[in-house]
Parts: structure tokens; C-alpha cells; sequence
């Protein structure tokens, strides 16, 4: 559930007058994406990313159901390293947009001319009363590729027969927006195949969402009695946890759950805050043609943090803008005014194995904003016949092998 390519031409090397000091924080889809392009065009770029190892959630929903080892998770940044990137494994702690530095967690710092945050998101733990770091680990939610991945995996593993899995779902906005529904969907496959008396309960905070025809379709057909879907509109919204009872509250019932997956709100991650560039939403407003902050200058956002108007938060979105990012970045240091960029997101989802379907969209700056560009996007046919879903699930697998080595390779 992310992505390929941005539209956009390479952008002349720096040498033709570009001089600058750029940091990249945050080593994901979008900030080691961008770091690529800065270092190829000739630019001093350090990339800053604590973790030695990145674990990818596109695809992270298949571990879960016990389909994908999560070593195929695991990316690392010898590939960057190697293409001559320079990466320092520590993080940042604070932010000055006015004396353009940043303040390590080691202790040092680095200057910059331009900033590009890449920091992804912070689950917010203060937001559902009984839903913290420790009922995390009871209760996971999964939201972060890893340790908690392979916690839910575990405890769907270990269930009993014809117990019962309840899945919350937070309101917009969110990483990933269809990525509830796929696990969902891959969740109720994992017990349709190994524990057939058990049962799934989705609670909603929304009415509708991404692919929302496509996914019911496919629940009516393969899941009818092990998914059970609760909306908004019939009390889907979850109101209150219990780790200890193993429980999930709505106004309307209590859900007694043997595995509870609990996502939830989020906004921009801490160093968003410590930066200024988050406003109080919790996300960060950019410029569209650059994803230069409006808040503090030299500091651009991309990826989940960012206010990206129509375009989702997904990891294809990401590596796009990192792109087209990077050669605005490349533009104003060389004196250069860029080009307003369109940009591509296409995202995948698994409903079950060799059953694909996806949603795709293009976006141009429109009223200060990254607006739809009407009529170039669109989704998967509804009543497509099993040869176009298998063949979506294989347009799936390839993109993830592509742009994981484009990325990290």
C-alpha cells in the first residue's frame, strides 16, 4: 500500500549553481527516497535514521495473518550507504528553523540550509481512554511494522477455536487508509482457513472509506461468517478499553475480545512538534509545490506528517514526494523557482491471497493544496473476474519488490 513514482524530470546538477548543507530526518519511504535524489544531483545530504534495520508495513497485514515471514519486512540502509549516502545512526532531538540546526541525541549537532522532515507518525496514546503504551502490549496495535506485528501474529496464532478477534479502526485522518480493511480482510482469511468457528468484529469510527465497495464485495462473497463490519452509524465507534478485562467499549455494547488489535488516532511525530512545523491538528501544513512547511521556512515535510491535501498517507505517496521534494529543494538552493509537480499514488490491497484490488489517484497544487486531478484516477472494477484480481495481487508483489530496491537497494 504504497508507492512507485512521482511525475517529474531529473533536475540539472547542482554543480550548475546549486551550494548547500542538507539533513534528511527520518530513514522511511519518503526521507531515504529523497536523501537518493539530493546525493545523485551533487548535494552534501546527511540522512539521519536511529534504526539500523526498517521494517516496511506495506505487506506487514500478510505477516499478521501468518502468510509472510517478517524477515521479508526487514530493509536495511547498506544499499544507501553504498551509494555513497551519508547516514548517521542517531535521532533528532530538537530543531532550530531559526539558526538552521539540528540537535542529535548523541549530542551533536548539524547545520543545514534546507531541512527535510521524513518523520512519520506518533500514535496517540492520550486519545482512547484505557489505551496506552502497556495495553499496547496486550491489546496491539500493530501500526508500527515490528515487534508489534509479530505480537498480533502470535496471539492469532495461539487463540482459541471459535474465539473472537475485534479490530478498531480510528477516524481520518491515518497512515494508510485502507490498510484497516485489508487486515481486516486478511484477518478473517486467517480464520476462515485455521479456526473456522471464530469470528472477526471491525468497529468503525467512519461510514465510509477507501475501496469500500471493493472490500464489502469481497467480505459478502469469502467472509460472510467470520467478518462482522460495525460503522459509525451503528455504534462502531469505540469509546473505551479494558486490557485487563480484555474488553472494548462503544455507547452501544461491550465487546469481550481472546485478541484485541486497538489503532489508534495519530498525528506527525514528536520532532514535528519540537520543530513547529505542527499545527494543532497535529499535522504538519506544507506547500504544495515544494512541501515546504507553512510554518517555519527551510523546513519541508513529507510523507504521514505532512498535510498532503487529497493524497493519502501511504508509503507510494511517500516515495513521491520525496522526490518531487528533493528537486524543489535542488530548484531553490540553484536560485530556481520549481515547477508545480504532479504527483501518482497507487495502492494495493490484499482481501485474500491472489485477490488484489487497488485505488489510484493523481495530484496537482490546486488552491494551495494538493488537490485530485479529476478523471486520472480511479479504482479496481467492481465485478472484475478472479483472473483481474489475481493478476492485482501480482501487480502488488512487484511493486514492493521494486520499490523496496529502489529505495534501499
Amino acid at each position: 500500500m504504497a508507492g512507485l513514482a512521482a511525475a517529474a524530470l531529473p533536475r540539472p546538477a547542482v554543480a550548475q549553481g546549486a551550494r548547500g548543507r542538507v539533513v534528511v530526518v527520518g530513514g522511511g519511504f519518503g526521507g531515504a527516497t529523497a536523501a537518493r535524489v539530493l546525493h545523485r544531483a551533487g548535494l552534501a545530504v546527511t540522512l539521519v535514521e536511529p534504526v539500523e534495520t526498517y521494517y516496511a508495513c506495506p505487506f506487514s497485514n500478510e505477516v499478521i495473518a501468518g502468510l509472510r515471514p517478517m524477515s521479508a519486512q526487514a530493509l536495511g540502509y547498506e544499499g544507501l550507504r553504498a551509494a555513497g549516502v551519508t547516514l548517521t545512526r542517531t535521532s533528532a532531538e530538537a530543531i532550530d528553523g531559526a539558526a538552521r540546526q539540528v540537535r542529535l541525541s548523541d549530542g551533536t549537532t548539524l547545520d543545514y540550509d534546507r531541512l527535510i522532515l521524513s518523520p512519520g507518525i506518533a500514535l496517540r496514546f492520550d486519545a482512547l481512554p484505557g489505551y496506552d503504551e502497556a495495553a499496547a502490549e496486550a491489546m496491539p496495535h500493530a501500526w508500527k511494522a515490528g515487534a508489534q506485528t509479530e505480537l498480533l501474529a502470535r496471539q492469532l496464532a495461539a487463540m482459541p477455536e471459535g474465539g473472537t478477534v475485534v479490530l478498531s479502526v480510528p477516524g481520518n485522518p491515518y497512515r494508510c487508509p485502507p490498510g484497516p480493511y485489508e487486515r481486516a480482510s486478511l484477518i478473517a482469511y486467517h480464520l476462515k482457513t485455521r479456526k473456522p468457528r471464530a469470528k472477526l468484529i471491525v468497529l468503525d469510527a467512519k461510514d465510509t472509506f477507501s475501496k469500500q465497495r471493493l472490500f464489502e464485495q469481497a467480505w459478502r462473497a469469502l467472509y460472510p461468517d467470520h467478518l462482522e463490519y460495525v460503522p459509525l452509524a451503528a455504534g462502531g465507534q469505540v469509546a473505551s478499553v479494558d486490557a485487563g478485562a480484555m474488553s472494548v467499549a462503544t455507547d452501544f455494547a461491550t465487546h469481550k475480545a481472546d485478541v484485541a488489535c486497538i489503532i489508534p488516532p495519530q498525528r506527525a511525530a514528536p520532532i514535528a512538534a519540537a520543530a513547529a512545523v505542527a499545527d494543532r491538528s497535529g499535522w504538519c501544513p506544507i506547500d504544495p509545490v515544494t512541501f515546504e512547511s507553512r510554518l517555519v521556512p527551510r523546513i519541508h515535510v513529507i510523507g504521514d506528517a505532512a498535510i498532503a491535501g487529497a493524497m493519502p498517507k501511504s508509503a507510494f505517496a511517500a516515495n513521491a514526494q520525496g522526490k518531487v521534494c528533493a528537486d524543489a529543494v535542488i530548484d531553490l538552493l540553484a536560485g530556481r523557482a520549481p515547477a508545480a509537480p504532479k504527483l501518482i499514488n497507487t495502492c494495493y490491497s490484499l482481501v485474500a491471497p491472489g485477490y488484489g484490488i487497488s485505488v489510484a489517484g493523481v495530484y496537482h497544487p490546486a488552491n494551495g493544496v494538493l488537490a485530485d486531478i479529476e478523471g486520472a484516477g480511479g479504482t479496481s472494477p467492481v465485478d472484475a473476474p478472479d483472473t483481474v484480481r489475481r493478476q492485482e495481487a501480482a501487480y502488488a508483489e512487484d511493486w514492493y519488490r521494486t520499490i523496496t530496491a529502489a529505495v534501499f537497494g
